[in-house]
């Protein structure tokens, strides 16, 4: 993170509650039929991208200790892991299609609220956590796997990634208020 720029832990709080009232939502105006209408520019269904936008806050929950862990070793040993997972970009794309697919059977309308909202108040209370020095930690990622990741990112780039690919994700939904 750029040292003039302190992340506004409030701000982020507030994107998170934003994204779960957003993501209730849907939830609660969408029928049957409309989660199952393709949507824009993805082979997923509405219900499909929907498990997919609540998975990219499950995962940030995943990659806050992996930082940590990553963060203590050679830089090398990062730029080698991201390496190597970049490279592997394509049959990533083709686990993250399906995985979205398989998840949103288990994930369906009926679950995939209250695991937002579990998602998001971890994630609000790690923030509370987060000391300014933990928050300038950081670690190689693969930008080849998503359009939001960077070569280099830091906790704070973290807390912020998963509202980014909300929000890009939520363009492509063919239902409610994504069309407001």
């Amino acid at each position: 993170m750029d040292e003039r720029r302190q992340l506004d832990r409030q701000s982020v709080h507030d994107e998170l509650e934003r994204v779960g009232a957003d993501f209730h939502r849907f939830l609660a105006e969408a029928s049957a039929a409309d989660l199952r209408c393709p949507t824009h520019g993805t082979r997923w269904t509405n219900e499909q991208l929907l498990f997919h936008m609540l998975f990219g806050y499950m995962l940030v929950r995943v990659l806050l200790p992996l930082l940590g862990v990553f963060d203590k070793l050679p830089r090398a040993v990062g730029r080698a892991f991201a390496g190597v997972l970049d490279a592997a970009a394509r049959p990533f794309h083709v686990i993250n299609y399906v995985s979205s697919v398989l998840g949103s059977l288990y994930y369906n309308r009926r679950r995939m609220g209250a695991k937002m909202d579990r998602t998001l108040a971890s994630l609000h209370r790690r923030l509370n956590r987060e000391s300014a020095a933990s928050l300038r930690r950081g670690m190689p990622y693969p930008p080849r796997w998503d359009p939001f990741f960077r070569d280099w990112m830091t906790c704070a780039d973290l807390y912020r990634y998963p509202t980014q690919h909300y929000d890009f994700h939520r363009a492509q939904l063919t239902l409610g208020p994504a069309h407001d």
